[in-house]
C-alpha cells in the first residue's frame, strides 16, 4: 500500500492530480522506497521501476524535467527530458511533473479545465519569477486560474540568510511578513507558502489552495534539509477526456490515500 496524496481544491473534473510520497516503490535505504529522481545516487534500475509503477497506477504519461532552479517554462512532452523548472499542457494524458524534496511544487489549472501546469519553486526560482513565468505561458485571465501549493519545507524549519529576505522584499515590500527572525543572528525563518501567495496575488491570482505541509517534519516526504542523501517525490497534474476521478478523494487535510488504479 502507499499513501500518495490527491490535492483538495475545486479543480474541474477532468483535471487530475497526484503527489507521491516515500512509499510504494522498490528503492532501498536511504532512498526507500519510491524515489523518482534519477540524479540523487539511487539505483537507476530502481528509479525506472518506480516510474513504471507510477505510470501504471495513474494511466498518464509524465513529462519529466531536468530542474535547474531557474524560470524556464516548456510545453510538457513525455518524449524527451527538457531543462526547465515548469511545464504546461492542454493535451489530455500528458502529466506536467515536478520533483521536490523541500522545494515548493505548484500546480495550476483553469476553471474551464482547458490547460494545466506544474512549477518547481525553490527560493531561487521563486524569487526569480518561475510562478509568474508559468502564468505567462498559460496566458489565462487571473480570475480563471486555480493554484495548489504542494508539500514543501515549512516556516518553522526553513532558516535562510538575510540575502534571501532582501531578494524578496526588494520586489514586494509585503514579503517582509513572510520572514521571522530566527534564534541565530542574521538569520530568518522563511514561509515559502506565504511568499508564493504574495507573488501570485501581485498577478491577480487569489484562488490559491494547499500550503499546509512541512517536508522537513513530515516523514512521508523526502527532505534534503533533513537528510542530504535522499530521494525525490513527484507532483503531477494532467487532463483527461472523461469525467470522473482517477485518484481517490482527499481528506480534509489533504492526506487522503489517492492515485490508486
Amino acid at each position: 500500500m502507499h499513501d500518495w496524496l490527491t490535492p483538495q481544491w475545486p479543480a474541474p473534473a477532468r483535471v487530475k492530480t497526484c503527489v507521491t510520497t516515500r512509499t510504494g516503490g522498490v528503492s532501498v535505504a536511504p532512498y526507500d522506497s519510491c524515489n523518482l529522481g534519477m540524479h540523487v545516487g539511487d539505483s537507476l534500475q530502481a528509479v525506472q521501476k518506480n516510474r513504471q509503477r507510477l505510470v501504471s497506477l495513474l494511466g498518464c504519461k509524465p513529462a519529466w524535467l531536468e530542474q535547474v532552479h531557474g524560470v524556464a517554462v516548456v510545453e510538457a512532452t513525455p518524449a524527451q527530458v527538457l531543462q526547465a523548472d515548469a511545464s504546461w499542457t492542454q493535451k489530455p494524458g500528458i502529466a506536467c511533473t515536478v520533483m521536490t524534496a523541500d522545494c515548493l511544487p505548484v500546480l495550476f489549472c483553469d476553471r474551464a479545465g482547458s490547460r494545466v501546469a506544474a512549477a518547481h519553486a525553490g527560493w531561487r526560482g521563486l524569487a526569480a519569477g518561475v510562478l509568474e513565468a508559468t502564468l505567462d505561458k498559460l496566458a489565462l485571465p487571473a480570475d480563471q486560474v486555480l493554484v495548489w501549493l504542494g508539500p514543501a519545507i515549512g516556516p518553522q524549519a526553513f532558516e535562510v540568510g538575510g540575502e534571501v529576505r532582501d531578494a524578496f522584499v526588494a520586489q514586494h515590500a509585503q514579503a517582509a511578513v513572510a520572514f521571522q527572525p530566527s534564534n541565530n543572528a542574521g538569520k530568518f525563518m522563511a514561509d515559502m507558502y506565504q511568499l508564493a501567495r504574495i507573488r501570485l496575488a501581485a498577478r491577480g491570482v487569489v484562488a490559491v489552495y494547499g500550503g499546509d505541509f512541512c517536508t522537513f517534519n513530515d516523514p512521508r516526504f523526502y527532505s534534503y534539509r533533513r537528510s542530504a542523501q535522499t530521494g525525490r517525490f513527484a507532483s503531477l497534474i494532467w487532463l483527461t477526456n472523461f469525467i470522473g476521478r482517477v485518484c481517490g478523494p482527499a481528506s480534509a487535510n489533504d492526506s487522503g490515500q489517492g492515485c490508486a488504479a
